[in-house]
């Protein structure tokens, strides 16, 4: 047997974009990238970098888009700041509000997709849903494609149920307290053409009932799950010995009833 001696060489490449690997070794390569301000967050899925500032340090933006630029340079990644872009969160009745300068380099928009969901300055999820409806229209062109091939009805309402319904609410949990009812409106519009041309069953759930069982489902687990990533933002276990009426949770509700937001939602959910 020959010993072979081990060497180390160092690595002249990032993160190869695309790779199966790529998205864990991002995860990896960023867990040293943290705020640089108390108060500020980042939020990092896969090659995708959210820092969320808010109002209260917003003579802090610099410093974290530097901190990130600093970090970058030192793991031989680059931060392209003609890519990023930021978005300032106001409220739509709180009128004209005095806006921070532009950040360097850096495009100041009013709508971002993020994650699959547009989102935009005044939160409402108008624009979404006609970006959602517009992509699960053109995949209804495929399905009347596979019908004037001969595929049979029953085939077909599976496809729909498998592709249209999930492309639809996807991730309708964080988007769905936003829409006003002129936007539920739409999607349920939609979904009844769908009926319609015999793509969707009439005795199917509607869509307002199949946004709810996916609110109970994710609830449940957030619930079960101490690892759950929305697990830690649950309040406290509630301390009371009595229960005026059966809740599907043990949690105290001294938090702000908000039913936009999700966990809020479905905090309040039994008591409705």
């Amino acid at each position: 047997m020959h010993a072979c001696a081990l060497t180390s060489k160092s690595i002249s490449a990032s993160i190869i974009q695309g790779s199966a690997v790529g998205p864990v070794a991002y995860v990896i390569n960023a867990k040293d990238l943290v705020t640089v301000a108390p108060g500020n967050r980042l939020c990092k899925y896969a090659d995708d970098t959210y820092v969320i500032v808010p109002a209260a340090n917003t003579q802090t933006r610099n410093a974290e888009i530097d901190n990130v630029e600093q970090w970058a340079t030192t793991n031989n990644l680059t931060l392209n700041r003609a890519k990023s872009v930021e978005m300032i969160f106001t409220e739509r009745r709180r009128g004209r509000v005095s806006l921070p300068p532009v950040l360097p380099g850096i495009k100041r928009v009013t709508s971002l997709k993020m994650l699959g969901v547009t989102m935009t300055s005044h939160m409402p999820a108008s624009e979404h849903v006609s970006d959602v409806i517009s992509i699960c229209a053109q995949s209804i062109h495929a399905v009347r494609t596979l019908r004037c091939h001969g595929m049979s009805d029953e085939a077909l309402q599976v496809i729909y149920k498998a592709v249209i319904i999930p492309k639809l609410l996807c991730a309708s949990s964080a988007w769905w307290g936003f829409t006003s009812a002129a936007d539920r409106q739409r999607i349920e519009a939609f979904v009844r053409r769908g009926v319609r041309s015999g793509f969707y069953s009439a005795y199917s759930p509607t869509v307002a009932e199949l946004v709810s069982d996916s609110d109970d489902n994710l609830f449940g687990n957030v619930l079960d799950n101490e690892t759950h990533v929305l697990h830690k933002l649950l309040p406290e276990r509630s301390t009371h010995d009595y229960n005026l009426r059966p809740r599907s949770h043990d949690r105290s509700l001294n938090v702000r009833n908000d039913n936009k937001n999700f966990l809020s939602r479905m905090l309040f959910k039994d008591i409705y």
